[in-house]
């Protein structure tokens, strides 16, 4: 099968460091190789896979609403003219992208990573449109667009073969918090629930440099970073993620939203390192309760459970997430939906 992949411009794919959904990405391409497809990459510049790659667009984030108009002009003219090569557009980025072939015969998945535009969906299913999938990383994401079209929860993945797992649990491991330094991460909670349990906490992940996020950095976190209980590390590449993961007795997840997903969950459990997660989001749907980590409420139930990890064998932790999250299930979830 002739597959095309598509996503947004502003980090490359794969990403050096931040970037969960471009790693994706070329996860899936990468995998759609392996299985023998010919895949095409269009994504932002410096990306690469061992298929082709297209790169249109621009690596900054902040760029111009102009400048993003000019992307789905990009994409809309190489559709068009390329339509014909392939029998498969997997999209990760912008909807509108699938604009030119959305009535053609060429199969197109959708596919979802944060809170869907309803809007959106319900403007483009009135659209004459064939052979059009929804997916999202999700029961929760799914919930947040099935108000028109063909939807399916598709979870998201990671290579568990290039994570390492430490099946012992030592007393003296930290705990640990990785993701964005935001305040809807609960970056201050997994420090109130290092000091009260008298646990060290490693801290790794990118500060936000948005005007609120950055005073919340410097304000409430970095004045509690002493480089002896509370350590901040930066941000982590998948090698330096993996040594500090499985070197910890569990990873903190106290957010204040409803994430879509977290990938930085599995990444744990690949590790054999448990989770302690807020219910909220996906967080019931990929924390199976005494398997790989807790589901709790809030930082009371937090700090209980650090005291009952012994309870987790971190090797079955490890089986369980690979077996429901690994890229090789995953894609071969995708490629399912599409041939029926």
């Amino acid at each position: 099968m002739k597959i095309l992949l598509i996503m947004d411009p502003g980090i490359p794919v794969p990403p050096m460091l931040y970037g969960g959904h471009e790693r994706l990405v070329y996860l899936f391409a990468e995998e759609y190789h392996r299985l023998g497809h010919e895949v095409t990459l269009l994504a932002g510049p410096d990306s690469y896979c061992n298929g082709t790659t297209i790169t249109f667009g621009t690596n900054d984030l902040e760029r111009s609403n102009a400048t993003k108009n000019k992307e789905i002009v990009s994409v809309w003219k190489y559709l068009h003219h390329n339509k014909k090569s392939f029998d498969l557009v997997h999209n990760f980025g912008r909807l509108i992208y699938l604009l030119p072939i959305l009535n053609g015969n060429l199969k197109k998945l959708m596919t979802y990573g944060r809170p869907v535009s309803r809007k959106g969906i319900k403007l483009f299913t009135t659209l004459p449109n064939r052979n059009l999938l929804f997916t999202a990383c999700s029961n929760y994401c799914v919930s947040t667009g099935n108000v028109a079209g063909s939807w399916n929860t598709v979870y998201n993945a990671i290579d568990f073969s290039r994570y390492e797992v430490n099946d012992v649990l030592n007393f003296n491991m930290p705990l640990m918090f990785l993701g964005r330094l935001d305040k809807i991460k609960g970056v201050h909670t997994a420090i109130e629930v290092a000091k009260a349990t008298g646990n060290n906490l490693i801290l790794a992940g990118n500060v936000s440099h948005t005007s609120d996020n950055l005073a919340y950095f410097k304000t409430l976190i970095e004045p509690q970073i002493d480089g002896e209980q509370i350590r901040y590390v930066g941000p982590l590449n998948d090698l330096q993620k993996n040594n500090y993961l499985r070197q910890s007795k569990a990873l903190l997840f106290p957010i204040e939203w409803d994430e879509p997903f977290g990938l930085v969950m599995i990444e744990a459990m690949a590790c054999g390192t448990p989770v302690i997660a807020f219910k909220r989001g996906s967080v019931p749907e990929v924390v199976q309760e005494g398997v790989n980590g807790f589901v709790v409420q809030d930082k009371a139930g937090m700090v209980k459970k650090t005291s009952e990890l012994a309870k987790i064998d971190r090797l079955r932790c490890r089986q369980n997430a690979e077996s429901r999250f690994d890229v090789k299930v995953i894609a071969s979830e995708y490629l399912s939906l599409v041939n029926g």
